[in-house]
């Protein structure tokens, strides 16, 4: 359908196989087409500072990959005690934090750093992310002190969303 091939080849049985993929590159103006539309979303959180929470890496990379591409400033790590450690350092303006973690989960972290001195009074804005999605989920999570709680796997449009909503007035802020 794409106009690509695909080719396949082994030494034998329990070599191993060698998968060739080939797929043709976009036409030129569909591809500027594709980067005008890319540009306009870049300047979406501009300058806002992300702390991103994920114990998965590969989930992490591609959240912290998402918002820098829309412009943000953003710190990541694996670790909820590292978080803490970071969060002080960094001062977000918004934390987002998977929830299932190891040692200390979304919860304990969200508790700490409500506690910690540099954010005493601040309320920082906080956006839970978890595969378990219920109702149950969202409730302890808001009550947790999360303002958003949105499953995975997230939609870049939806966690760009959510954080323009918790921190809509980035600009007058940061200027």
């Amino acid at each position: 359908m794409h106009g690509g091939a695909i080719a396949a080849e082994s030494p034998g049985e329990e070599q191993g196989a060698a998968f060739t993929v080939l797929l043709p590159l976009t036409l030129l103006t569909e591809q500027s087409t594709l980067d005008e539309d890319c540009c306009e979303a870049t300047s979406d959180l501009v300058g806002i500072r992300v702390l991103v929470v994920d114990d998965e890496e590969d989930n992490l990379e591609l959240i912290a990959f998402m918002l820098q591409y829309a412009g943000a400033i953003v710190a990541e790590t694996t670790s909820a005690t590292k978080a803490l450690q970071l969060s002080s350092e960094f001062e977000p303006n918004i934390l987002v934090s998977d929830i299932g973690m190891p040692e200390m989960d979304g919860y304990c972290l969200m508790q700490s750093i409500r506690a910690s001195s540099w954010n005493q009074g601040r309320g920082l804005p906080a956006i839970a992310l978890t595969a378990f999605a219920g109702e149950s989920d969202q409730q302890k999570a808001l009550g947790a002190g999360f303002q958003r709680h949105l499953a995975k796997p997230i939609e870049p449009e939806q966690l760009i969303e959510a954080i323009k909503q918790l921190y809509p007035n980035q600009h007058d802020s940061l200027g």
